[in-house]
């Protein structure tokens, strides 16, 4: 037998042993230095000191806490064999990659968070064998871009939570698989528009939360779609203007808006704006009186509720007097263009006179 085999050999075996002594009934190996329950199948391997994914994890657990260790990477087949997990915890250690093929075994995960780590992206197939989960949690990683791809297959997942990375970009059909989903959690990224069709499949969207981007522009139908909605998140975003039709979009039964922090330039525009969606019976805007003016200067810190129509009044006074003005001098032309006329015809007669 050549060097090669035997190496290779030598790195299978104990592999399949462990593989192999796992499915002998009653017999339960149990990673160390992890803590194993045996009555309800939960793996504690909290703040463990390690690296890697370990390997001896019983098939049955349903439940694996692996956060506070260091582990770098999830590497593929990291969780082979582990066909009844439900739950896998690997916030606060280093992750920086999640290889292909890590997670095709996990059929039946529901929950998985892997918060606080420093993931920059997602493999393609990410989700693709994750047709069970429901809870995702990525935030607190330095994710840049969602591809279309990434969140593909992941048809029962209601809850997504990418809040504090680093987005700045999204391909429209990033979501499209996710029809189910209720909560959506983008809160502190660097997004600067929210583009139409990006949420056309969320109809069953109940919570978005886009505050502390840097959202200047909402595409007139980005948010028609979402029918359930219920609570939208927009503080701390880099809104000038809004326009009434992009939220008289939103025919859902109730929904909360939140929209202070925002540098709005207070004109007659941005009153009657708020002032129709306050009228619209199931939009509330919640932050309304905290809704601090940006621009022009003379409006400058001063909060468009306690202006209440002042701005339109005097939009419409200073159209009045410039109408007035106008009027004068046209007034004043015509005078002085009669004027002028009864000069010249008064000596035009006068000369006629003294031939």
């Amino acid at each position: 037998m050549s060097a090669s085999s035997c190496t290779m050999l030598c790195c299978v075996m104990p592999l399949l042993l462990l593989l192999l002594l796992n499915t002998v009934p009653g017999f339960r190996l149990c990673p160390t230095p992890c803590l194993c329950y045996d009555d309800s199948d939960l793996v504690d391997c909290r703040a463990r000191g390690l690296d890697q994914v370990p390997l001896s994890v019983p098939h049955g657990t349903w439940m694996l806490d692996l956060s506070g260790n260091k582990v770098r990477e999830v590497r593929t087949r990291s969780f082979m064999g582990l066909w009844s997990l439900k739950i896998l915890f690997m916030s606060n250690n280093s992750i920086h990659a999640v290889h292909p093929q890590s997670l095709t075994s996990l059929q039946f995960l529901e929950r998985l968070d892997l918060s606080f780590n420093r993931l920059r992206w997602l493999p393609q197939d990410f989700t693709q064998s994750l047709s069970s989960l429901q809870e995702l949690r990525l935030d607190h990683n330095l994710l840049q871009h969602l591809d279309s791809f990434s969140l593909g297959d992941a048809d029962n997942m209601r809850k997504l939570d990418l809040s504090y990375n680093r987005i700045q970009t999204m391909d429209v059909r990033a979501f499209k698989s996710l029809s189910r989903l209720r909560f959506l959690n983008l809160q502190r990224n660097k997004l600067t528009v929210l583009k139409d069709g990006l949420l056309s499949r969320q109809q069953s969207l109940e919570v978005l939360l886009l505050s502390h981007n840097n959202i200047s522009l909402i595409e007139p139908d980005a948010l028609a779609p979402l029918r359930s909605l219920k609570l939208l998140g927009l503080q701390g975003n880099q809104l000038e203007h809004i326009k009434f039709k992009t939220f008289v979009k939103l025919q859902t039964t109730s929904t909360h808006l939140q929209m202070s922090l925002n540098p709005w330039t207070c004109d007659c525009d941005l009153q009657r704006v708020f002032g129709k969606i306050q009228y619209v019976r199931h939009l509330h805007v919640e932050d309304y009186k905290d809704i601090i003016c940006h621009a022009p200067s003379q409006q400058a810190g001063s909060s468009l509720a306690s202006m209440d129509s002042q701005l339109c009044m005097a939009e419409t006074v200073s159209v009045l007097v410039i109408s007035i003005t106008v009027m004068l001098a046209v007034i004043g032309a015509l005078v002085k263009a009669e004027r002028n006329r009864k000069s010249k015809q008064t000596a035009s007669d006068a000369e006629s006179e003294e031939k």
